[in-house]
């Protein structure tokens, strides 16, 4: 029986996407016009003075490879489904990271990207994207508590007391996952997911493991850049640390993407100003940064998810058409 005609069907889909596309830009309007921390003045300064060219440059050249990676990374295992070009990547990404805007965390994205795949394929989408978001959030934890504890030994972030304890709980967790590994919830366990990371070709794992360390590489490079624009003149390796303690500890808060320069602008503000750097600098800092790595991208995701049309990915559809073109 069918509730909806086609027509209708076809106006609800439509409404949904102009619905979203309307909520993403609504949010990133309503932060960029209310943000009395975002100093035109100085902003155009920067980027008109000549000699700072080269590191905007840059920055433009790490903003654009932070998120084209991470598009690499998609490609690389969703071609596991099936084959998938860089432009398909890229526009799965994109609407995904649009319709994710929304949820905490971005758990969106994930149902975003499975939109491109026929239903029966959605768990392996789904683990799929967890394996690619995977090795990002070990990156963010392991360079994260490395920053932390490095900048402990300049100035007292936090007490020495609480990070030994923090290193006990990690160590006390590790060794608790790996005794219940055969536990099992509704027939899922931690064996079935080494199982299922195992019959990932080794290929396939080394590529993500790469293609992650240099988004993270380009990300924290991204402020690294600027703060040194904006006169930062902390020393290279101390910037570092603590933008990875921002990331990390950003990273392990719930949050909207929309809200996401306000969760990483209170932390950078909170371990930035104990190492001297000027409030108003990191707030400026944090919503370029936000500007750079999800308003653009999201405005380019809006475009796909206006776009949008149901062309579901069938593994084995796509297997069957290449039988039959090697019959005939």
């Amino acid at each position: 029986m069918k509730f909806l005609s086609d027509k209708a069907k076809q106006f609800l889909t439509l409404l949904i996407k102009i619905s979203v596309v309307c909520g993403a830009f609504y949010f990133i309007y309503n932060r960029l016009s209310s943000s009395p921390n975002l100093d035109t003045d100085l902003l155009l300064k920067v980027v008109t003075t000549n000699e700072n060219m080269p590191a905007l440059f840059l920055l433009v050249l790490l903003t654009f490879l932070n998120r084209f990676v991470e598009i690499l990374k998609w490609k690389n295992l969703a071609s596991l489904i099936c084959p998938v070009s860089t432009y398909e990547a890229a526009e799965q990404v994109l609407s995904a990271l649009t319709l994710g805007i929304f949820t905490p965390n971005g758990i969106g994205e994930y149902a975003g990207k499975a939109l491109y795949f026929d239903k029966n394929q959605t768990s392996r989408v789904i683990f799929l994207n967890l394996v690619c978001n995977g090795i990002q959030v070990i990156y963010a934890l392991t360079f994260g508590i490395l920053g932390i504890t490095i900048l402990n030994q300049f100035v007292t972030l936090i007490p020495s007391l609480y990070l030994l304890l923090t290193y006990i709980l990690i160590l006390f967790t590790g060794i608790l996952l790996f005794r219940i590994r055969n536990f099992s919830i509704k027939g899922y366990s931690l064996q079935t997911l080494f199982r299922l990371l195992n019959e990932i070709p080794k290929k396939k794992h080394r590529k993500n493991i790469f293609l992650a360390l240099i988004r993270y590489l380009s990300f924290t490079h991204q402020y690294v850049i600027l703060y040194y624009l904006f006169g930062v003149e902390l020393p290279y390796f101390e910037l570092l640390c603590a933008i990875s303690a921002i990331y990390l500890l950003a990273s392990s808060l719930p949050n909207f993407q929309f809200l996401e320069f306000a969760v990483k602008g209170s932390i950078a503000l909170y371990i930035f100003s104990v190492l001297g750097v000027n409030q108003w600098v990191i707030i400026l800092v944090a919503t370029l940064i936000w500007f750079l790595n999800i308003v653009i991208p999201v405005s380019i995701g809006s475009i796909f998810v206006l776009t949008y049309k149901v062309k579901k990915i069938n593994a084995a559809d796509d297997s069957i058409s290449k039988e039959q073109e090697t019959a005939t």
